[in-house]
């Protein structure tokens, strides 16, 4: 590997007489970043939800809620070309934005099923409405409990007063920086990869239009996420992340 002269940081890996770098793991042309939660209530919030995913209570329904914003309605510059015989599908580089939409959802972790909707706007106004329509969508009698972050939007007067009202709903809030223990950001990540990321829509009407179909598809035959690990793996793997972390950071400070 060859020292950046210029400052930067780019390394260049010198073809002549270079060592296999992937025989010692190392992969320069690959950076990740990573996230660590400050949240003095973290282990608590772990074990609370992970508790909800492995043992449910009985008769209770668990939801895992968030929002979607600002997913774009885009349309490439040029018509995209169908793929064939030994060529991949391509579309232009560039593309046209035609404006956004936020999405809420809820995903039943027991039946995989998902309540959805669209809105211009994610407000409290907007998240106040979804909450009625599950509350609509849902069996009268069984406790409720929902999963969700700490979005300020999800925390108003206006939401507590709503949700004091109905001692049967149930809120556990997630972790800061800790997404990936809501399971609807499975489903999201679906949403993607399956519609959102190929998609071409000259409207936000065509992008809601579609949005709202895959959601009417996927619950034609949903299928529950399975989460195997209990709270102590993953307090322990983040521990184990933590303590590489900082024994890496103190070797890059000596």
């Amino acid at each position: 590997m060859v020292d950046p002269l210029d400052g930067s940081r780019v390394w260049a890996v010198a073809h002549h007489n270079s060592p296999d770098l992937g025989a010692f793991g190392l992969q320069p042309h690959r950076s990740e970043t990573f996230k660590l939660s400050t949240d003095p209530l973290f282990v608590d919030k772990v074990q609370d939800i992970v508790g909800l995913y492995l043992s449910p209570p009985n008769r209770a329904i668990v939801l895992c809620v968030d929002e979607k914003s600002q997913i774009q309605a885009l349309d490439r510059e040029q018509p995209v070309l169908p793929m064939a015989p030994g060529v991949p599908e391509r579309r232009t580089h560039t593309y046209v934005r035609n404006g956004t939409t936020s999405l809420f959802a809820a995903l039943d972790i027991a039946t995989g099923a998902v309540i959805g909707k669209c809105y211009k706007r994610h407000r409290v106004t907007e998240f106040l409405d979804f909450l009625k329509k599950i509350d609509a969508a849902m069996p009268k009698g069984p406790d409720l409990h929902l999963v969700m972050d700490n979005y300020a939007t999800h925390k108003t007067p206006k939401i507590k007063a709503w949700l004091a009202r109905r001692p049967h709903w149930h809120v556990h809030f997630t972790p800061t920086s800790a997404s990936w223990i809501n399971q609807v950001e499975r489903w999201f990540a679906e949403l993607t990869r399956k519609q959102l990321q190929r998609g071409v829509h000259r409207s936000t009407a065509e992008l809601e239009a579609d949005i709202t179909a895959f959601i009417a598809a996927h619950n034609e035959n949903p299928k529950p996420y399975k989460w195997v690990k209990s709270a102590d793996d993953i307090l322990a793997s983040v521990k184990r992340f933590c303590q590489k972390t900082m024994s890496r950071t103190s070797d890059s400070d000596d």
